[in-house]
């Protein structure tokens, strides 16, 4: 990875094939562990996979799905929307042939990790995503964890969303996770986004990283729904959504360690900016998705 912008911003559909309009393994990424699909089937349509060295997430998008993994059916309630709702999901492990099927149709999130154990396959109900409601004011957004502190026991894999409501800023300060000390977990990170519908159509975000002098990388990037921005290293943030056009990202991160922690550092330059919301209130437009 030379970490310019052709490497680290894949726009909608540009690494997709048939019924996947997003496949970025690790060795697409050009780094270690975390992998990202985006599977969209019409009505009745299924699709067979194979998870190879990777443990994955099957996570509706929108609508419902029924999983085979090895002789037993899973059920996925799913979801209308992302904005909507928060979802069911399951868990599968490395070496596994899952087939999924969905009958009214719908769109599927496959965030994968490289794997170190093998895990059996686990479904998930709703009850089990931690919302959390980060910030305040206009940097106030919600999180769904899906695998991420938890209990959702994985081999490497990270996984959650965020929701961020038009004009507010996400992602900020800006933070990395680039390193394993003791405030820092190495993970790779991908972002991949969706933008809600306006009256006249599709809104738009920003999203920015940045590196260190000794590690340097750059994106400043307009995004638009089904983009995917990679994250080998370096700061990110802000993820700004642009007013009246809410914001939904999905974030997999995986890295070397297996303690399933996520810790990072803010950008020390903003990192003041945490004090300013004790005297703030959470936007009132959150909780976006129940």
């Amino acid at each position: 990875m030379t970490d310019n912008n052709e490497d680290i911003y894949v726009a909608a559909n540009s690494s997709g094939h048939g019924d996947f309009s997003v496949d970025i393994s690790p060795e697409r990424a050009g780094w270690g562990f975390s992998g990202l699909k985006v599977l969209n089937l019409a009505p009745g349509e299924k699709q067979e996979l194979a998870t190879g060295p990777d443990e994955i997430l099957v996570l509706p998008l929108s609508g419902s799905c029924d999983v085979t993994v090895d002789g037993k059916d899973y059920h996925l309630d799913g979801r209308s929307g992302v904005f909507a709702e928060i979802t069911d999901f399951l868990y599968v492990g490395r070496n596994e042939a899952p087939t999924i099927t969905s009958k009214d149709g719908g769109r599927f999130a496959l965030p994968s990790a490289r794997a170190s154990r093998a895990l059996p396959t686990q479904y998930y109900g709703r009850d089990k995503v931690r919302v959390d409601l980060r910030g305040a004011g206009d940097c106030s957004r919600q999180v769904n964890n899906y695998a991420l502190a938890n209990g959702v026991e994985t081999s490497h894999l990270l996984c959650c969303e965020v929701l961020t409501p038009g004009g507010n800023w996400s992602s900020y300060p800006a933070h990395k996770h680039d390193e394993t000390t003791a405030d820092e977990r190495e993970l790779e990170e991908i972002y991949y986004f969706e933008i809600a519908q306006g009256p006249t159509g599709e809104g738009f975000a920003f999203h920015r990283t940045y590196g260190t002098p000794d590690r340097p990388i750059e994106l400043t990037k307009e995004v638009h729904s089904g983009d995917v921005v990679l994250i080998p290293h370096g700061y990110h943030g802000p993820t700004v959504a642009a007013p009246g056009y809410d914001l939904y990202y999905l974030n997999v991160m995986a890295g070397p360690a297996e303690d399933l922690v996520w810790k990072s550092t803010d950008d020390p330059h903003y990192h003041w900016i945490r004090d300013t919301w004790e005297h703030e209130a959470i936007d009132p437009r959150l909780p976006m998705a129940h």
